[in-house]
């Protein structure tokens, strides 16, 4: 390694002395990436395969002990696994005898938890029917055992379909779904707040239609809360273009007054693709993956868009199209203090894979190559994926169609320790290491009037300066003209400075 980085500083005809100092930082912003390095135990079941397989998620209890839901389709059944120590539980069926869950491969319940208390939202089937709605079921003891279903949703006058879940920091549930009129059309994401820890709902609030069309109605979406911020993502449907949208609260979930594209490749599609976006709250920014066929191939793209300036961004390819890769789907995001963890299926070499894209501090971003959960042995073997990252590990499980059962792989990671100013920690820099354009992201919490932008390289010859007279949530550099290195990228304001470290590579 130390020698190809001499190698392309000496293309640049630095002084030695410089380029010494040149490559030892380099290395250190090397190093920086390898404190984020997962270490991966083998990979094992859940359960046995007559148990099925379909749409598993995942969450931690109070001690950092994975939960894992999955439904059966013979029965219609959700069933529940809880970690033991040195193995998973026997699962044990969720919903009661006779009350029958949708459920398939790329759409199913969800969970989520605070502490030891776990949330399952379930849609009851018939789908199509109006006489079958969605329920919440608690447990108060780890997923142990579950008190009767709870109504979430009622539409008298409407079907609903995708339950998605968030608790908020009081331990509240938010249940996220899809609304349609009897006859499937004016299709539309609605959410329901309980204000007693899931034992009563409040009327729905609409949470889309920003864009002036329908949603896609077969879709999956997602909710995410940190603090008063919630956001609702979705597949949207204007006249057949399929971007992703996310509906915005700044109440907690009680109202959702603005929305933003967070997805702007302008994908027309004629019929409905099946799947949907995730996404995770880190300070003021809303951290996304969907997958998009803009480049005309499947491929999981990431945003980063600003909340409070409800101002969405342009999605990039995760890692691009690569050789031997022919598509990619079903992407998921999890995060804990600054870790973040992206897991997508994709097809490489004939084999399915899961690659994992991790950081233990998403201030540095993520490394350019990503790592592998599993490398799959067949186009079938893996079909779709989930993770959790919480106390310095990585959870992962996903559908294998291989074996018929739900497969499950912890890595374990040294946490990011540091300290974290509050305005550097919502400035944002991606992507870093970059080859040409960097967006650098500001949350409307940290601007004051006159703040400053300014990029320096190691001689403290400023390279860019702009002052901002009003708020713009994301600001594009240029590095082209720069050449490769290491530079500064410093907001100021007043006698605050936050900084951090933007690394150009050679071209």
């Amino acid at each position: 390694m130390v020698h190809l980085i001499e190698k392309a500083m000496r293309k640049l005809q630095l002084p030695k002395v410089r380029m010494l100092a040149l490559v030892s930082l380099l290395l250190a912003a090397i190093s920086l990436h390898s404190q984020g390095s997962v270490t991966w135990s083998a990979p094992m079941d859940v359960a046995q395969n007559s148990y099925d397989n379909l749409h598993p998620r995942i969450v931690v209890d109070r001690a950092g002990n994975p939960l894992v839901i999955w439904g059966r389709s013979s029965d219609e059944s959700v069933f529940i696994s809880r970690w033991t120590g040195s193995a998973f539980s026997m699962p044990m069926k969720v919903n009661p005898s006779g009350f029958n869950i949708a459920t398939q491969s790329w759409m199913g319940p969800d969970i989520a938890a605070q502490g030891d208390t776990v949330f399952v939202a379930i849609k009851r089937n018939p789908e199509a029917a109006d006489t079958s709605h969605i329920f919440l079921m608690r447990s108060l003891d780890g997923g142990m055992t579950f008190g009767n279903p709870v109504r979430v949703d009622y539409i008298a006058d409407s079907l609903s379909r995708f339950p998605a879940l968030a608790v908020d920091r009081q331990g509240n549930p938010l249940v996220a779904f899809m609304k349609l009129d009897l006859n499937f059309g004016n299709a539309r994401w609605a959410v329901t707040k309980s204000n007693d820890g899931g034992t009563t709902f409040a009327p729905d609030y609409k949470a889309s239609g920003w864009s002036g069309g329908t949603v896609c109605d077969c879709c999956p979406g997602s909710i995410v809360a940190d603090g008063n911020n919630v956001c609702v993502s979705y597949r949207d449907n204007l006249n057949n273009v399929r971007d992703t949208w996310t509906g915005i609260s700044t109440d907690g979930g009680s109202s959702f007054t603005q929305g933003m594209p967070i997805d702007q490749g302008n994908w027309m599609l004629m019929n409905c693709p099946s799947t949907g976006p995730d996404g995770v709250i880190l300070g003021d920014t809303l951290h996304a993956v969907f997958m998009s066929q803009e480049s005309g191939s499947a491929l999981v793209y990431m945003s980063k868009s600003s909340i409070s300036a409800a101002q969405g961004a342009t999605g990039t390819p995760i890692i691009g199209m690569q050789s031997g890769v022919t598509s990619q789907n079903f992407p998921r995001i999890a995060s804990d203090g600054p870790a973040v963890a992206v897991v997508w299926r994709q097809n490489f070499n004939m084999n399915a894979q899961i690659p994992i894209l991790f950081t233990n501090n998403i201030q540095d971003g993520f490394p350019a190559n990503y790592d592998s959960v599993v490398a799959g042995s067949g186009m079938s073997a893996v079909v779709n994926v989930d993770v959790v990252v919480a106390n310095g590990e990585v959870h992962v499980v996903w559908q294998d169609d291989a074996s018929g059962s739900v497969k499950y792989r912890k890595g374990s990671f040294t946490p990011f320790v540091g300290r974290v100013d509050p305005l550097q920690d919502a400035f944002g820099l991606f992507p870093n290491p970059t080859l040409g354009l960097v967006q650098l992201s500001i949350p409307f919490s940290s601007y004051q009037p006159n703040l400053k932008v300014v990029v320096s390289d190691l001689s403290g010859r400023v390279l860019f300066r702009s002052e901002m007279k009003d708020y713009v949530a994301n600001l594009t550099l240029e590095t082209n003209g720069w050449g490769a290195g290491i530079y500064s990228v410093q907001l100021q304001s007043g006698d605050r400075v936050s900084s951090r470290k933007l690394v150009v590579l050679p071209r």
